[in-house]
């Protein structure tokens, strides 16, 4: 009997294994099945400034939005394959713009684009003006392109608030990457206004009787308290992460933030960069680009040129520090807003077009939110949770925004 103990715990043993494979299939068609029952709605993708980098241009010879491509993070058809069923298409605004002028044309611009995007193609994209909107979109098999404007710069005057609300805007990212008439920015360090400006408590206000989510991603800590105490109706932070895994990383919010975020009924929709994620990934990342950086002065080069990619290449497979993060620590990132603030305030803003080659593995184009759900199943998340962190708890904001502003406008 002892002779077969040994074989019947190696036996034992496979068929534990094959079991636990067989229960990863199972969830990883859980995964895709709940990834195309419920709407994903995504806070962030910088899918237009990408398009008008590359010379965007809406004609009958050429519809300019990729249906197929192996470039950038988005397009219809790996959309589809993902769930993906509202991404909100970034209007993004450079901070140049609040020195040169020009921002409020950069803004009609990006939004021509998007709008010509659904002209171009009404079998497959519908506008996203309201969650309401959005569901029928969804039933009807087409994405959504809902628009936030990532940097309030162009709003100038309080009547552009209403301007831009017209125009299919449903949030505004008060700032960018410098303070600007609105705020501070959580980059800058000039701290012009610490906090809002009177400017920007006006807009703040605006925006609420508008119907304008307000968002507090980029913001100074000093904005986003000063914003929290003034606002009359939940804010969103569009796409921003959990700064506990990033210490030092302003951008990020930190736990107070996170738990003030709550109170307000407010969501965070957790970013995908990998310096977002997780500071050790960006700490290796530096370092690599400087090392790369006087490598390729010594050979006479730039990382612009074409001659350096090789280099690069192999400078990269040679690097043994890991350079990205992984679909775990969004996870991670997910169960830490769970834990601090609740179910019901966590959402998926992933930066994708907007965060280069740092997204994570796991998570690399707009076909892996399955991945992530995957994930969310394995840690013992129900089906009703997936769903508030795939759409519900942004739309209850976005629902709740269309309420308070149908108020203050019938006072």
């Amino acid at each position: 009997m002892k002779f077969y103990l040994p074989i019947i715990a190696m036996l034992l043993n496979v068929s534990l294994l094959a079991q636990n494979e067989m229960n990863d299939d199972a969830l990883r068609q859980k995964s895709d099945e709940l990834a195309h029952k419920f709407i994903i709605a995504d806070g962030h993708v910088d899918l237009p400034y990408r398009l008008r980098v590359r010379n965007f241009q809406l004609t009958k010879e050429f519809i300019g939005i990729p249906i197929e491509t192996e470039d950038g993070d988005f397009d219809y058809v790996r959309a589809k394959k993902g769930g993906l069923s509202a991404p909100f298409m970034s209007i993004y605004i450079p901070s140049r713009y609040q020195e040169e002028g020009g921002a409020k044309g950069v803004a009609d611009s990006l939004i021509d684009m998007v709008n010509g995007i659904i002209e171009a193609h009404p079998s497959k994209f519908g506008a996203g003006l309201s969650p309401d909107l959005v569901e029928q979109n969804f039933k009807a098999g087409k994405i959504s392109l809902p628009m936030g404007m990532e940097n309030g710069a162009p709003v100038l005057e309080l009547s552009d608030v209403a301007y831009f609300q017209k125009r299919g805007i449903r949030y505004i990212t008060l700032t960018h990457a410098k303070d600007n008439q609105i705020c501070d920015s959580s980059y800058d360090t000039t701290r012009t206004w610490n906090g809002l400006s009177p400017f920007g408590r006006d807009v703040i206000n605006e925006m609420n009787k508008q119907g304008i989510m307000v968002d507090i991603s980029h913001v100074s800590d000093a904005a986003f308290y000063q914003t929290i105490g003034l606002v009359k109706a939940p804010v969103i932070a569009s796409h921003s992460s959990c700064r506990k895994f990033t210490p030092g990383f302003q951008r990020n919010m930190d736990d107070f933030m996170i738990e003030a975020l709550g109170k307000n009924s407010g969501v965070i929709m957790v970013n995908f960069g990998s310096s977002f994620l997780d500071g050790t990934v960006s700490k290796n990342r530096d370092e690599l680009r400087d090392k790369m950086r006087i490598m390729l002065e010594e050979k006479g080069l730039t990382e612009k040129d074409e001659a350096a990619e090789p280099y690069i290449e192999a400078f990269k497979a040679l690097f043994e520090k890991p350079l990205f993060s992984d679909v775990e620590m969004v996870a991670n990132h997910i169960d830490h807003i769970v834990e601090l603030a609740g179910i019901n305030h966590v959402g998926i803003g992933s930066d994708f077009d907007g965060v280069g080659d740092s997204l994570p593995v796991g998570l690399k184009d707009v076909s892996a939110y399955p991945n992530l759900i995957f994930e969310l199943l394995k840690r013992g998340y129900s089906e009703e949770d997936i769903e508030k962190i795939c759409y519900k708890n942004l739309f209850r904001v976005w629902r709740e925004v269309e309420r308070v502003a149908s108020e203050m406008q019938n006072k």
